[in-house]
């Protein structure tokens, strides 16, 4: 109930315009979000790498309405490439194609991507490609796909285990050595197409992890299922398998627990540090996936 609550009120657009315009908005969301501007990230970036842990920038943004906002989102990541060389961050980006103008035209996203990626590679970096609802699956994958052939190994994507579909896109991106991020996901999509019970999600996340992480291609386990990172490790030691063939990623502000704890025992870990003043419906999503986020925020809103 809470999940399906907290979904639908991420696409409250007047709820979003109040929050996204407030102080109290702000502060709500400062658990999970590193600021508003690319210096607040990038400040971000540089403690986290202090921490062991890598980071991927994420600048928050979905559906734009024009090329001339696209091309305005996609100059913030052009700032975020130059930059992580020049700071010496352990660092790459990650951006939604939305946010890039696919609604428009998917070949707009996927032209203003491809610069992207172009530019990633001159700066010896890496855009990963987010996945959204179902109904652009197929046209992330495929434009992922184009995108890779030009630039190997600088571009990859994100799967989302609960669609029924994403077994066949593992084997479809692991024949290619396309990376993938393997995530539960964060959308409400109908039993046709997606794992209705959160069981079924879980056992279909842990079989295909472990097919990812003993690829051959480096992969993201995206994760703060403490049961579901014990399995991980326990497989890990039980099949002798190199701790540097996957890494598990992580939200910003969420389980940071769990993600200390990762790093002592040599694992490596990145964190998706999200920032922007777009942040309402990626902060309703992540309570969506675990609600106790909200009654942890509701117990710190007035503590220092």
């Amino acid at each position: 109930m809470l999940r399906s609550t907290f979904i639908a009120l991420s696409q409250n657009k007047s709820l979003r315009s109040f929050a996204e315009r407030t102080s109290l908005g702000r502060k709500l969301s400062s658990r999970f979000v590193a600021g508003m501007t690319v210096e607040d990230a990038l400040a971000a970036a540089e403690s986290v790498n202090r921490q062991g842990m890598a980071v991927t920038l994420d600048a928050l943004g979905e559906s734009v309405l024009n090329e001339s906002e696209a091309r305005r989102s996609a100059e913030i990541y052009y700032q975020l490439l130059d930059a992580i060389p020049l700071r010496k961050l352990n660092a790459n980006v990650s951006v939604k194609l939305t946010q890039m103008g696919m609604d428009i035209a998917p070949s707009l996203a996927e032209t203003i991507v491809g610069e992207m990626v172009e530019h990633a590679q001159r700066a010896d970096s890496f855009v990963r490609i987010d996945m959204e609802g179902a109904q652009y699956t197929e046209a992330t994958i495929a434009i992922t796909e184009r995108l890779f052939a030009k630039y190997p190994g600088r571009v990859g994507t994100v799967l989302q285990a609960y669609l029924y579909r994403t077994e066949n896109d593992v084997e479809r991106l692991l024949a290619q050595g396309i990376r993938i991020r393997l995530c539960k996901g964060a959308y409400k999509e109908p039993a046709e197409i997606a794992f209705p019970q959160k069981a079924d999600v879980d056992a279909n996340y842990v079989k295909l992890m472990k097919r990812v992480a003993t690829s051959g291609t480096f992969c993201g386990l995206a994760t703060h299922d403490g049961k579901i990172v014990q399995q991980m490790k326990e497989f890990v030691r039980e099949h002798h398998l190199d701790k540097s063939a996957f890494e598990f990623q992580m939200l910003y502000g969420v389980r940071r627990d769990l993600q200390r704890a990762l790093v002592a025992e040599g694992f490596g870990v990145r964190i998706y540090i999200p920032f922007g003043p777009e942040w309402y419906p990626y902060f309703m999503r992540r309570l969506a996936e675990r609600p106790a986020n909200a009654i942890f925020i509701a117990k710190n809103l007035f503590k220092n």
